[in-house]
């Protein structure tokens, strides 16, 4: 049995541990681990930063595979072209990357900065934050698939990248749910753009635009949106810290829910809401999450009698650890949330972290 319990390796601090755990520092190594996992016949998974993911009081079951990979390689920029591709490996932690893009005058992730978690991860995610996400400068993923037993070369359009999912990720896409591609990232390609006057992709946030003094799809100083980002993401208990417990979570536990713009018309007139697309020519909007939380009567901070577990004082998505949380502390509070949700409006949130033996 494994000693270390997965609550070492994961920001919200809960979970118990796991039968094997194994570490995998290159690509060798982490193709190997998934196919002996895969022959073994065993439940397994992969971990990287431990951001989007709850295990259960009960531990793992089978082996948990920690990503440790490192490098980041520029890739020669071409004359014809403004891009600039860099290949980085899956368990380079993300917020390095993002900082090292800026360094070298990259633009394509500055507004993504803070977010904790690895680059591997980046893409079955389809992170974002403040108008900006990694469908954007995503060129393609180095995939070992499990089921064909061979690395192969993903594409941006193969990703299917959409609203916090991928083809990658177990879920609901396009209105179908498709189950996951089983296998491990070993690389992500990103195509940022370069240019001598160091400045960002259009500011595409209000509150982000307002904190920078510019307009909405104005441009920006590439380490001036970077240093606004960490801020407004430390305000919301958002970037990871020891010393922070409003931190100590999977960032937002739940998405912001997208429905008809019809039933949309039936919340009070104060509920935000943003064009979707459409889907079989029905209009969509996005509501906000956070917004429905509060609206249910949870504010921020609460807390079931008796629990470890809280939302976040900064941040109504957020359900955090305030020290000694169990994993059904926190599916408790979760569970609670999505029943007021329900109840208040009518509106099914889904988790947007991944569980392992949590049932909400």
């Amino acid at each position: 049995m494994n000693p270390t319990p997965l609550s070492e390796l994961t920001t919200t601090g809960v979970g118990g541990v796991a039968t094997h755990l194994v570490t995998a520092a290159t690509n060798d190594e982490l193709v190997t681990a998934v196919r002996e996992a895969v022959d073994a016949g065993e439940p397994w998974c992969i971990l990287a930063g431990g951001s989007n993911s709850l295990f259960s009081d009960e531990g793992f079951d089978g082996t948990v595979i920690l990503v440790r990979t490192t490098g980041i390689e520029r890739q020669p920029a071409s004359a014809e072209s403004a891009e600039t591709l860099v290949r980085v490996a899956a368990g380079e932690n993300w917020d390095d990357f993002v900082a090292f893009t800026v360094k070298q005058g990259l633009a394509g992730v500055e507004a993504l900065s803070g977010i904790p978690g690895s680059v591997g991860a980046s893409p079955i995610q389809n992170i974002g934050a403040y108008g900006q996400d990694v469908s954007g400068s995503i060129r393609s993923v180095e995939f070992y698939d499990a089921d064909a037993g061979q690395i192969v070369q993903l594409t941006n359009t193969e990703l299917e990248l959409g609203y916090r999912s991928s083809a990658l990720k177990t879920g609901y896409r396009n209105g179908v749910y498709r189950v996951a591609r089983p296998g491990a990232v070993l690389s992500v390609t990103f195509a940022l753009n370069s240019n001598a006057d160091g400045l960002s992709e259009p500011v595409a946030y209000g509150q982000l635009a307002d904190k920078l003094g510019v307009q909405v799809g104005e441009r920006a100083g590439l380490a001036a949106v970077r240093e606004a980002v960490l801020e407004l993401r430390a305000s919301k208990g958002m970037v990871y810290s020891s010393t922070d417990l409003d931190s100590h979570s999977t960032g937002s536990f739940f998405m912001n829910p997208v429905v008809s713009a019809t039933f949309a018309k039936s919340l009070p007139d104060d509920a935000p809401q943003w064009p979707a697309g459409e889907l079989n020519q029905i209009e969509l909007v996005k509501l906000s999450a956070a917004w429905l939380i509060e609206h249910a009567g949870i504010k921020k901070g609460f807390s079931l009698p008796g629990s470890r577990a809280a939302i976040s004082s900064k941040h109504s998505l957020a359900i955090t650890n305030r020290g000694g949380a169990s994993s059904e502390d926190v599916a408790q509070l979760a569970r609670f949330v999505l029943q007021r949700v329900q109840s208040e409006a009518g509106v099914n949130l889904l988790p947007e972290p991944v569980l392992y033996g949590i049932e909400l």
